[in-house]
């Protein structure tokens, strides 16, 4: 064991019987894990709802790596990438600010053999996850706001460490995959003679199929989404602010155990169009159309990514308004239904509906895009943005994706955003999402 090493202290065998949660993770008050609250379980079990078995959910994410790392003969991979971090090892620690902090690591080798560096001090968050063999102290952050002018000698440090594991683990396999590294990291990774292979295309091939447990685990955050929709829904009202109905999405995830939002997007009346416009104080008014994408990280990370175009107020919507919903709606369903497994990525671009030709210059940037702990590969793009070579792969039973689409004329008044997340199954697809549109706007 190297002498950057901490033992890992694993739950005392000889402890007596633990109660348990639903997804089989110790019912402690005080623990350091964090989760789903009672309010979450509460409303899946009345959903009817299963929880995932969160421990075999890890050792599937483990087993998926190591598949990757031997199918392309790596001797192992190291991310900094929180979210790649959170796949391999199920550890959280400041996920925002370690996306622009890079200040902790995981290497996995191609034997399964996992070695996590956390922020200094922080090692007591991961210490009750069986996965991980090592825990080291600090180490993994040269970047310039902690190491300063040191970042050299900081990074040569750490790729000691990376050298000594590789060789341990792995003998003469020199090949690494690494996902996102500071310059000085790689410099001294190529120092040490190590080949720095393509790691984020090893872990988002990884993270593609959902086994059992992340797809239950994405039903339940589906479902806390789908709450707290509803409470904006509520909440929707001429004169509430935009960033005052977004909030609400906000504290509801955060209620139930869920995480953080990815974006922003939630726009009003003539803040529709042209989309990407973030939440803003622009009070909405009567008969205004109201567009957002959730975007959210809810419980045990999984992402759950939909869209709604809603209609405000007692009245009866423009016939514009309910045109652009109708034409949105109907080129995201018959997109969808072309899903099953075996058809290919670049069949998708070739064959999904086309727009309307007022509506090609502000098209959405994909057509369809995986879904995990995030937004994931792949990225199914439209055919004036295709990448030949970029997406030559196939559908499989177990991926997740969402298919969306946004209407809005150049200089039309309105727009609308509307997008479903789905499974990917042996006989075609299953909607996941479950949020109903707004009959206001159905034709």
């Amino acid at each position: 064991m190297s002498s950057f090493s901490i033992v890992n202290h694993k739950i005392d065998p000889t402890r007596g019987a633990t109660a348990l949660k639903a997804d089989g993770t110790i019912d402690n008050n005080d623990r350091v894990e964090i989760g789903p609250t009672d309010v979450a379980f509460a409303e899946w079990e009345q959903l009817g709802l299963t929880a995932p078995n969160v421990e075999r959910m890890r050792k599937t994410r483990l087993n998926r790596i190591v598949q990757q790392l031997r199918q392309r003969d790596y001797a192992g991979v190291l991310c900094f990438d929180p979210l790649n971090i959170r796949y391999a090892t199920d550890s959280s620690n400041m996920h925002i600010w370690t996306m622009h902090n890079p200040s902790r690591a995981v290497f996995v080798s191609a034997d399964g053999y996992v070695v996590l560096w956390d922020f200094h001090r922080c090692n007591h968050l991961s210490t009750y996850l069986p996965l991980i063999n090592e825990i080291r102290d600090g180490g993994a952050g040269f970047y310039y706001f902690v190491a300063g002018d040191a970042e050299e000698p900081i990074a040569k440090q750490f790729a000691g460490q990376i050298d000594e594991l590789m060789r341990r683990c792995s003998g003469k396999n020199r090949r690494l995959a690494v996902d996102k590294i500071e310059i000085p990291g790689l410099r001294a990774m190529e120092g040490v003679g190590i080949e720095v292979c393509n790691g984020m295309q090893l872990m988002e091939h990884a993270r593609a199929i959902k086994g059992v447990d992340e797809i239950n685990a994405m039903r339940c955050s589906l479902a806390t989404c789908e709450i707290a929709v509803g409470k904006m829904r509520d909440r929707l009202r001429p004169g509430i602010a935009e960033t005052e109905l977004w909030s609400v999405l906000h504290a509801e995830n955060i209620a139930r155990g869920g995480e953080w939002i990815e974006t922003r997007i939630l726009t009003s009346g003539p803040r529709t169009n042209p989309w990407m416009q973030e939440a803003g104080p622009r009070r909405i008014m009567p008969a205004d159309l109201v567009a957002f994408d959730t975007d959210m990280i809810g419980p045990y990370g999984m992402c759950a990514d939909f869209s709604r175009t809603w209609y405000c107020g007692d009245g009866r919507p423009t016939d514009e308004q309910r045109r652009l919903h109708a034409i949105v709606f109907g080129h995201m369903m018959t997109n969808m239904a072309m899903l099953k497994a075996g058809v290919s990525f670049n069949e998708l671009t070739e064959r999904g509906h086309k727009l309307p030709a007022e509506f090609v210059d502000q098209r959405y940037g994909v057509m369809m895009h995986g879904i995990g702990l995030c937004d994931e590969y792949p990225a199914i793009l439209y055919p004036e943005d295709f990448i030949p070579g970029a997406f030559d792969y196939v559908l499989e039973p177990g991926m997740t994706l969402c298919v969306e689409a946004y209407i809005g004329a150049v200089g039309g008044r309105e727009g609308v955003k509307l997008e479903e997340q789905v499974l990917i199954t042996e006989s075609g697809f299953e909607n996941l999402t479950k949020c109903p549109f707004d009959p206001a706007l159905m034709i």
